[in-house]
């Protein structure tokens, strides 16, 4: 197992992304921390884990908040004795009903998206510095090219994550901590791909003409990548975006 004794806490795993990267780490043997809002669903997402024959625990975590980016690293730390790896991937869409100029609506998704990933960062890195780790952040396709119809702060704060992930790379680099940001493209939830077939066959005629694999993404492609990048095999890759899009960027 790639991710043996290896211990993870994955901010929004309590749906899409984040459990997936969750599921998938946890059967690769590493003790995995649910942190999430979202309570009722976080336990699940660990209890499915544990029924698995994975580690899991759900810590409450509200990724604005400093101190509770503290309680979740002390959590990881006395349960599992260590924390080797920080998946920074809560994060809000780019949806706004008020428009691509609203003001609340900005400042909510860099708070989430940007701040968040922030502390996240920040947090990891002091539990970290005296045996290094992996800091994954999940930014988005939108960190690298404009995504019409979404609002500007969105776009803002994924390419935010992706200049975070660089400059830590270089800062703590020598302490051992490597920082990379996984760029997913068009799958659910993100960028909108909705679950119904109807609605689902309609997006694919207007936007899979722009994906060379001409398939939406899956939660799962992302969970790999994780877990690829929480890994020894990837002990040399620091400051890395890697693009889990289909070659949506590369058309």
């Amino acid at each position: 197992m790639r991710l043996k004794d290896k211990v993870a806490i994955i901010s929004g795993a309590a749906s899409g992304l984040g459990a997936s990267a969750a599921e998938i780490c946890a059967r690769e043997g590493c003790a995995v921390l649910i942190a999430d809002i979202q309570e009722d669903k976080g336990r699940e997402v660990a209890r499915k884990i544990a029924l698995q024959g994975g580690t899991a625990a759900f810590q409450y975590l509200d990724v604005t908040d400093e101190n509770a980016w503290t309680s979740a690293t002390e959590t990881a730390l006395q349960m599992f004795g260590k924390l080797d790896v920080v998946v920074n991937n809560a994060g809000l869409s780019g949806v706004s009903k008020n428009g691509p100029l609203d003001i609340p609506t900005f400042d909510r998704l860099l708070a989430v998206n940007l701040r968040g990933v922030f502390l996240g960062l920040r947090a990891g890195i002091a539990t970290m510095k005296e045996r290094g780790g992996s800091i994954i952040n999940i930014s988005s396709i939108g960190g690298i090219v404009g995504t019409p119809g979404t609002h500007l702060a969105y776009n803002t704060s994924k390419g935010g994550i992706r200049a975070l992930t660089k400059a830590a790379a270089a800062e703590f680099g020598p302490l051992g901590i490597r920082v990379n940001s996984i760029h997913p493209g068009l799958m659910p939830p993100m960028g909108g791909v909705p679950s119904g077939d109807a609605a689902r066959a309609k997006l694919a005629e207007s936007k899979l003409p722009r994906v060379p694999l001409r398939r939406f993404g899956e939660v799962q492609d992302v969970g790999h990548a994780v877990a690829f990048l929480a890994s020894d095999e990837a002990a040399y890759v620091t400051g890395a975006e890697l693009y889990v899009d289909g070659g949506y960027l590369a058309a």
